[in-house]
């Protein structure tokens, strides 16, 4: 009996940590909606900005996302709207944990810090946060 119940338990246990990964999925689809609807409303795509590389390993995920989010944060600031609502997506807990591809704590020291990355257009800088995002859906599929 008590065998049953346990397998039952470790059952219903799997079944709540698959669950989460829908829920990641739709909320990093939102975010490339977000980011896609920013990209058409900012007027300066010239502008440089401090730019995570295209290449990110894996741990240093989400280093880059803090990167990103302090970047649009500084140069953007969240008047409009759609700085607003991509801001408070990059801050979910939905999208930090489907970008968190790390398995260890401690992997993350390596990481380069945002002021460290080459400045890049904006144009750039939002290709490289969709290639980020992109790369955490691909994860979660």
């Amino acid at each position: 009996m008590k065998l049953i119940v346990f397998c039952l338990f470790t059952i219903y246990c799997c079944s709540l940590v698959k669950a989460s990964y829908p829920m990641e999925r739709k909320k990093l689809q939102e975010v490339l909606r977000e980011l896609k609807m920013l990209k058409h409303d900012i007027p300066n795509t010239e502008l440089m900005m401090n730019t995570p590389p295209k290449d990110i390993e894996d741990c240093c995920c989400l280093t880059a996302l803090t990167c990103f989010r302090e970047t649009l944060l500084q140069h953007f600031g969240i008047s409009g709207k759609y700085q607003k609502k991509l801001y408070k997506s990059l801050n979910h807990t939905l999208t930090i944990s489907g970008l968190n591809f790390c398995n260890t704590e401690t992997s993350t020291t390596n990481c380069s810090t945002c002021h460290s990355h080459p400045k890049e257009k904006a144009s750039e800088f939002f290709n490289r946060l969709e290639s980020l995002v992109q790369r955490g859906l691909s994860r979660i599929n």
